[in-house]
């Protein structure tokens, strides 16, 4: 089962700073048939004017991943943490038991993002964050994990998250095609950052979702030159 989400049916919010695409219920967007898929709660495209971002705000029991497209984001946080993420680097915030923190487009130009966020598996952990570069020549034409809790990626150099999960990107070039298995009990959803594609032969546009499960496999194959994030986890 593949249910494509247009971009152009996504929640929408403009706050003059802040020009916001929802794919879940979210804000000021209500839709109670896009509350989650499965431990995926939120997936918000984002595009942040210059000098411009999100003041200091509490979290909790949340894993938040962000995945910059375009430009720099700028972190800082009540653990004392600060760092700048620049486009196709990933950032990860575990909420834990509590954490405030503020993000800003400091770059001259704007900053655009998707904001993922994931239900923990477990809950009243210590907060946490980090950030790391991921080249995107490592992810030609297959799938390379940037953040995860599974168990078989504990070794491998991935952002941690405290869920039993994964987010992962892929690029391919038009023409090229990619295979990923789909474990019994998991979903997955799919945004595609830039190009065309088709998954299983549902055709997606660049900013479309799609949300996928109950597929033992799916292929991808790109019309246009294309960049893919995916996020796996239980479907429950």
């Amino acid at each position: 089962m593949i249910e494509h989400r247009p971009f152009i049916g996504l929640g929408k919010a403009n706050y003059g700073w802040l020009n916001a695409n929802y794919h879940f219920s979210f804000g000021q967007y209500r839709d109670a048939g896009r509350m989650n898929w499965g431990r995926l709660r939120v997936w918000n495209d984002d595009e942040i004017a210059p000098g411009m971002g999100f003041d200091p705000h509490p979290h909790r029991d949340m894993e938040i991943i962000t995945y910059v497209r375009q430009g720099a984001i700028t972190h800082k946080d009540s653990m004392g943490n600060e760092g700048r993420t620049e486009a196709g680097d990933v950032q990860v915030m575990s909420a834990g038991t509590g954490v405030v923190h503020a993000e800003y487009n400091l770059e001259p130009g704007v900053t655009t993002l998707f904001q993922i966020w994931i239900m923990p598996d477990r809950t009243g952990l210590p907060p946490s964050w980090g950030a790391k570069k991921f080249p995107k020549e490592k992810r030609d034409a297959a799938f390379e994990v940037l953040a995860s809790g599974r168990a078989a990626d504990a070794e491998s150099g991935v952002l941690p998250i405290n869920v039993d999960g994964a987010v992962m990107a892929a690029t391919l070039g038009k023409g090229q095609s990619l295979t990923q298995k789909l474990a019994e009990g998991r979903a997955a959803y799919l945004v595609l950052a830039r190009g065309a594609v088709e998954v299983n032969g549902v055709a997606a546009s660049a900013r479309d979702g799609l949300a996928i499960r109950a597929e033992p496999a799916i292929t991808i194959t790109a019309s246009e030159d294309a960049e893919l994030v995916m996020v796996e986890v239980a479907d429950s």
